[in-house]
């Protein structure tokens, strides 16, 4: 327990150190010496009507490639064919994607490929789209506004209203919604400055302007998707020369991304989480009520670890709350409110730890049938303890960097392989009780007794093996086949397996007179006069002594 204690005070620490500068949906990257090929910026579900900024700041590219080379640096935007899994950049393969010319089918793609000899970027759209993009043309671009084309606003949904920038508030204010009213929507409006609008469904290829300033280049774009192109997309930054084998040239670069729904700065598939966690809260807290009130209906059959499991329930209803609260910030203001962030990762991690250790202590049968832990018993809780803090330690941090670091993927395969360990781990205690109750059952002569107990533990083993999997496996498998609208799913099937897994685990394991879990042997041989029946507060330093009829007729007929 003082290792889970100590490992909760270091997680607080870092938690107030991780959320500083943390931007959630509006982001900002900085990459210093990089030499990755790719560079994954965001995912973002687009409905019709949201908005993609991206602000190119200070790209600095070595002075090999400036001179010399030729392999194109730029970005790519595209829609995933399953839901990010895989999408339509040939990230796998040893082809770069700036240098696709056509595609095998009509999923959209734009590409941004960064020409610093010409100081220019030269745009290639690909498949079928309807969306608006707005920048600087370049020298020799034809002077064309998107109103001059085929309208896309007329298509997308009309009770939304298309943010038009991404410094507008989502919540507009009501006093611009007569304005808005009034301008035909079969058309944009004409941009400001130097900036101009091109319908990408008609402009296959565009070439926009680079600037130069102090050596290094910026430029920047804003994109309105239509009701044709939205879906799931991937922004990536291309640097094909490292591809190659051999010496990987480093390069730095800034880039500030903005991404808007209409509504709100969550994706598509995060929207609903607000109100879903918030309903779950509610669900599970209503279950460690009802769990409390049995515990207090049966408290003469009560031992510590149901109380432990109430402190359960309840931490796993307050995370939600806060985590709930996170989102609304986040859809809000684009980013979370640090109080409510720290709130949310404590709670969180106080959930996991409480977890594991209440799985371990069912398993091992501590404080129903014996208080006193084996060595190998207390090894595993040595190792799952730590490992479960760690695990909580690398979800913050994923939760508070910007996906395009490479600290990202580390702590991201970090929390994969620990989690695990921690699922398996988790399984040895009942293994171990379930043989040592199979030996006894052949040895003592408690067969009826040990037999009960024994199929109690293999439900209890089966039910954690399939939660295990459902939450790990299962579900994972259902999101990246669901639209990406509905990927929300994923989250909801998790929490509804959690609240079944907590129902059943505190069914089978009730504080009841009639459950085999806590039913002491019923014959005088199977415990001494001295043994102790119980750790619970109640019947603490109660011994058993057994009263047969034999021994009453005994001592009558001694008196007669």
């Amino acid at each position: 327990m003082a290792v889970a204690q100590r490992g909760c005070v270091v997680a607080g620490y870092l938690l107030l150190l991780l959320l500083v500068g943390c931007k959630a949906r509006i982001h900002s990257l900085t990459l210093k010496n990089e030499t990755r090929f790719a560079v994954d910026l965001n995912n973002f579900g687009f409905y019709a009507n949201g908005t993609l900024d991206v602000n190119l700041l200070s790209l600095q590219l070595p002075q090999q490639l400036v001179n010399y080379s030729t392999y194109p640096v730029g970005f790519s935007l595209s829609r995933s064919r399953v839901n990010g899994v895989l999408s339509y950049t040939a990230e796998e393969t040893e082809t770069c994607p700036l240098t696709l010319s056509k595609m095998n089918n009509n999923e959209p793609l734009i590409l941004f490929l960064i020409d610093i000899h010409t100081e220019s970027v030269r745009v290639t759209v690909m498949g079928d789209q309807d969306n608006i993009l707005r920048a600087k043309p370049g020298k020799g671009q034809r002077k064309t506004r998107a109103a001059d084309d085929t309208p896309i606003v007329a298509k997308a949904k009309v009770t939304e209203k298309p943010i038009e920038s991404v410094n507008q508030n989502p919540n507009d204010d009501l006093k611009k919604e007569d304005e808005a009213e009034e301008k035909p929507k079969t058309a944009v409006e004409p941009t400001k400055g130097d900036e101009m609008e091109f319908l990408l469904g008609n402009n296959k290829h565009l070439t926009l302007a680079l600037d130069k300033v102090n050596g290094s280049y910026n430029f920047r774009f804003h994109m309105l998707f239509g009701l044709l192109a939205e879906g799931l997309y991937s922004l990536k930054f291309h640097y094909c020369q490292n591809r190659l084998p051999g010496i990987k040239f480093p390069y730095s670069f800034t880039v500030e991304v903005t991404e808007i729904n209409p509504g709100g700065y969550l994706s598509a598939a995060e929207i609903p989480l607000s109100r879903l966690y918030i309903c779950m809260a509610g669900v599970f807290f209503a279950a460690a009520l009802v769990w409390v009130y049995t515990l207090m209906k049966h408290r003469y059959s009560v031992f510590k670890i149901h109380w432990l499991m109430a402190a359960l329930a309840f931490t796993k209803s307050t995370s939600l709350v806060f985590h709930s609260i996170n989102y609304h910030f986040i859809n809000t203001k684009g980013h979370r409110i640090e109080g409510w962030a720290v709130m949310y990762y404590i709670t969180h991690l106080l959930k996991g730890a409480l977890l594991f250790i209440t799985l371990a202590l069912i398993g091992t049968g501590w404080a129903f049938v014996k208080y006193i832990l084996s060595d190998k018993e207390k090894k595993i809780f040595m190792i799952v303890i730590p490992l479960q803090v760690l695990a909580n330690v690398a979800y913050i941090i994923i939760e508070s960097t910007e996906e395009g670091t490479s600290e990202y993927y580390l702590w991201k395969e970090i929390l994969f392989l620990v989690d695990l360990i921690c699922c398996g781990a988790i399984l040895f205690p009942v293994v171990w009780s379930i043989r040592h109750l199979q030996e006894a059952s052949s040895t003592d002569g408690k067969a009826a007794m040990n037999l009960e107990k024994l199929k109690l533990f293999r439900h209890y083993y089966v039910m954690i093996v399939c939660y295990i999997y459902f939450t790990r496996i299962i579900a994972i498998l259902l999101k990246v086949t669901m639209p990406f609208q509905w990927q929300w799913c994923y989250e909801f099937l998790v929490e509804v397996s959690t609240l079944i897994f907590f129902v059943l685990t505190g069914y089978k394991f009730r504080p009841a007179s009639n459950n085999p879990y806590l039913q002491l042997p019923l014959d005088e041989e199977d415990v001494e006069m001295d043994e102790v029946m119980t750790e619970s507060g109640a019947l603490e330093g109660i011994s058993k002594v057994k009263k047969t009829s034999n021994g009453r007729d005994r001592q009558r007929e001694s008196t007669l």
